[in-house]
This record gives C-alpha cells, sequence and structure tokens, in this order.
C-alpha cells in the first residue's frame, strides 16, 4: 500500500506559471524557459509513490530540483500544480488547521543544518515540536526521553546544541523529529554537512532505526553512494524532472540514458549488486524420497557429479556426488542421507553483495548455496559467475591481481560466517 502519491507535480517559480506549461510540452530546457518567461523551473511533471515502510531516495546535481519536492510534500513550498496524496488524502486540498495537524502527527522533517535553538537544552529541544502541539510538560518529556535514547544520546539531554558535535547536533534533529512518532519523516540532505566518517555513522544509525521503527522515509540526497546505500527506490532527477527511478541495482544496471548512467559509471557495482541477481537456478533432489539411482539420473541428465539435496520444504541438507551415490546403489542402501557432505558448503544469503563473496569463491570446492529468509536454496552461485560481475565492474583490473589472493586466501568452510557470508 502507498502511503505517498505525487501525481503530476509542478512548481514554476516566477510571475504567470501558467505561460512555461506549453513551453515545456515543447521540450524547451529551463535554461530557455527562464530566458523566455522569467520563470523558473523548479519541478516539472513529477510523480512517483512511496509505499509504507519505504526508503525512497530523491536524488540528483545542485539545482535538479530534490530539494523543491520535498518541501512541497508537507507544503513548505506551495505546488503550482498536481497532487499530493498522503494517506489517499490531497495536502493540497488541506485547509491551514488540516494542513497544520498532518504536519504535526504524520510528518516530520530533518534539514541539512540541523535547525536546532542554541538557548535551548537538547531535551528542550526535543521535545519543541511538541510544545508546540500542546502537549503536557510530562508528556513531552517522556517522548523525548524515548526520542534520544533511540538515537544514542542519553546522558545528553542537558547539554546545549554548542557543546556537541556535528552528528551529535544532527542526531538531536532527528530525536526531535522523532518524538512525535510520524508516520513519514521527510530527510532534507540531513548528512550533507557531517564529516565522511560521521555520516557513515548517521547512515548506519539511520538503516538500524529503520529496521526497528518502519517508517517512511523520503530522503534527498547529492550523494549516490548514499542513495545506494540506504534507499530501497532511488529516483534520479534533472532539470527539475525525473528520470529515472528503480531499485539500486536497477539504477547501477539498467541505467535509463546517458545522464543516468554518468551518475552510476564510477560507483563500485560488486558492493550493490547481490548474490540473487547473478546466481542460477540449479536442479535438486529431495530426501528421503529421492534413492541414489534417482540422484544418479538426475546428475546423468544434469551432466554433473554433484547435486545439491533439499528436503520437502527445501531446506538444503547437503551436496552429493556421483561416486557416492553408485557406491549406495551398489550396497542396495535407500536412502542417501549418510553420503551428504554438508561442511564444505558455503552459504549466502539472497542479498549479499558479491564484493563479500569473492574471497570466499575463490577457495570454495562447491558452488555457494544462495538462501532465501526462511532459508530455503533458491539457487547457487559459482565462481565464473562471481568472477566475470567483478570483471565487468572494472574491465581495465589486472587479473594478476586477483590471482595472488586466490593463492595466498587461506579460508575454510570453518572460518567466521562473516567471512563467509554465511548464515
Amino acid at each position: 500500500m502507498n502511503r505517498i502519491e505525487v501525481k503530476n507535480l509542478y512548481k514554476i517559480f516566477g510571475p504567470k506559471p501558467e505561460r512555461v506549461y506549453p513551453l515545456l510540452e515543447e521540450g524547451l530546457d529551463k535554461t530557455r524557459i527562464l530566458a523566455e518567461t522569467g520563470c523558473v523551473v523548479g519541478i516539472n511533471n513529477a510523480s512517483f509513490n512511496v509505499a509504507q515502510r519505504e526508503t525512497f531516495v530523491i536524488m540528483g546535481l545542485s539545482g535538479s530540483g530534490k530539494s523543491t519536492v520535498i518541501r512541497c510534500l508537507n507544503r513548505l513550498m506551495e505546488p503550482t500544480a498536481g497532487e499530493i496524496l498522503v494517506d489517499g488524502e490531497d495536502i493540497r486540498q488541506m485547509d491551514y488547521h488540516s494542513l497544520l495537524e498532518t504536519r504535526r502527527t504524520k510528518m516530520s522533517m530533518v534539514f541539512q543544518n540541523f535547525g536546532l535553538i542554541p538557548q535551548r537544552s537538547v531535551l528542550r529541544n526535543t521535545e519543541y515540536g511538541l510544545e508546540i502541539c500542546g502537549k503536557p510538560a510530562e508528556e513531552r518529556y517522556e517522548a523525548a526521553m524515548q526520542a534520544l535514547k533511540m538515537v544514542g544520546l542519553e546522558g545528553y539531554e542537558y547539554s546545549m546544541p554548542s557543546e556537541l558535535s556535528g552528528g551529535m547536533q544532527q542526531r538531536v534533529g532527528l530525536a526531535r523529529a522523532l518524538a512525535n512518532n510520524p508516520e513519514v519523516l521527510l530527510m532534507d540532505e540531513a548528512f550533507s554537512a557531517l564529516d565522511p566518517l560521521i555520516r557513515t555513522q548517521m547512515q548506519d544509525e539511520l538503516l538500524e532505526l529503520q529496521a526497528r521503527l518502519h517508517k517512511t522515509i523520503v530522503f534527498i540526497t547529492h550523494d549516490l553512494d548514499e542513495a545506494l546505500k540506504i534507499g530501497d527506490r532511488i529516483a534520479i532527477m534533472k532539470d527539475g524532472a525525473i528520470v529515472q527511478i528503480g531499485t539500486p541495482e536497477e539504477i547501477l544496471t539498467k541505467p535509463a540514458d546517458d545522464y543516468v548512467r554518468a551518475f552510476v559509471q564510477n560507483v563500485d557495482r560488486t558492493k550493490v549488486i547481490t548474490a540473487q541477481s547473478i546466481m542460477r537456478k540449479v536442479p535438486t533432489i529431495t530426501v528421503p524420497q529421492a534413492g541414489p539411482r534417482a540422484a544418479v539420473r538426475a546428475m546423468e541428465k544434469l551432466g554433473s557429479s554433484t547435486i545439491f539435496a533439499v528436503d520437502s520444504d527445501r531446506h538444503l541438507q547437503g551436496i552429493l556426488s556421483i561416486d557416492d551415490a553408485l557406491e549406495l546403489e551398489k550396497q542396495g542402501v535407500q536412502d542417501v542421507k549418510s553420503k551428504l557432505v554438508y561442511e564444505d558448503v558455503y552459504l549466502t544469503r539472497a542479498e549479499t553483495p558479491i564484493a563479500d563473496l569473492l574471497t570466499t569463491a575463490l577457495t570454495a570446492r562447491h558452488p555457494l548455496a544462495v538462501r532465501d529468509e526462511e532459508e530455503r536454496l533458491i539457487g547457487v552461485l559459482d565462481r565464473a559467475t562471481i568472477m566475470a560481475e567483478v570483471l565487468e565492474n572494472n574491465n581495465e583490473q589486472d587479473t594478476d591481481a586477483i590471482t595472488p589472493l586466490a593463492e595466498t586466501a587461506d579460508l575454510s568452510p570453518k572460518d567466521s560466517d562473516e567471512q563467509q557470508g554465511a548464515v
């Protein structure tokens, strides 16, 4: 279900904006429209949906219109045309009091420049929104303390903003936004003013918060790496228009045009492309129903000397070799479980980036088993497929740099789960 629906949204800055629409239909760019009308095109016919619990990232270069879009979502800027539906209700049709109530209860915003009141303590900054809503002091205090705990600022409640680092000040801004328990969180370049290390920490903390709170988040950024890291879906804007909307993988692997392609050309795809996207489906046998004769027949058809075995719920039971299957058949044993090998099988999640699997792939005896959230086998990933993706990521990569890694790596199936990408 969509929490937010934006339909044919325009924002034209300048007198008589209706003059601009015919020019946009003719295909004139922002520069010519400005020269001919004196109007600036902020948003040009933008449409998108944001699902419940989704983190939707809008990105683009300076002047692309991304910050204008987020300010139109809560009418800090008044759209020129279009619809903005929040839970089916059009924000543009709301009167002043209804809009104010929506801002106070459904939406909260986190700004780039923190927006803290310098003469108020951390606690009083956090409860400010609740205060202007007229909430009782005790209720404000409890909500603010809970929000500060969420963002890791316990113990700093009575500090002043000037006593905090940039990252801590941004945590206060985030706590203030969370204090009224909004359904929608609007974040306008919230981490752009932070140092790179602190920025990375704040991204990680936002991901952890989202995993616990499941908010609907609209996040504005000009940083593609940030967008790829935190976004469930990404919208890329240019000159006020949305050029492409897609998942991080879709943006990287299927750029809509040269503009998007230029955005992604220097990104390490291996950190975003997942095991599931390049795995292959694999025939299996189901145990205990399938005996050695059925296993041998399946391997003959595959032209393979091994086969994966699963139970009726498709939970991996191990790998059976042709030699072991023939031996069991010769002995008249009907159950293959005694010959299944599990210890040498590397396991990985569907969502694991292939960059995390490279070392494992170089040392694994068998293809990696890819499992879903319910531990079911959904495919396998072999060394050749991973290496092909790595080499495609960087055609100029020296393959000699990969060979020593294979020679010196000393991983075994008993190494840590983190190294293996295993569960």
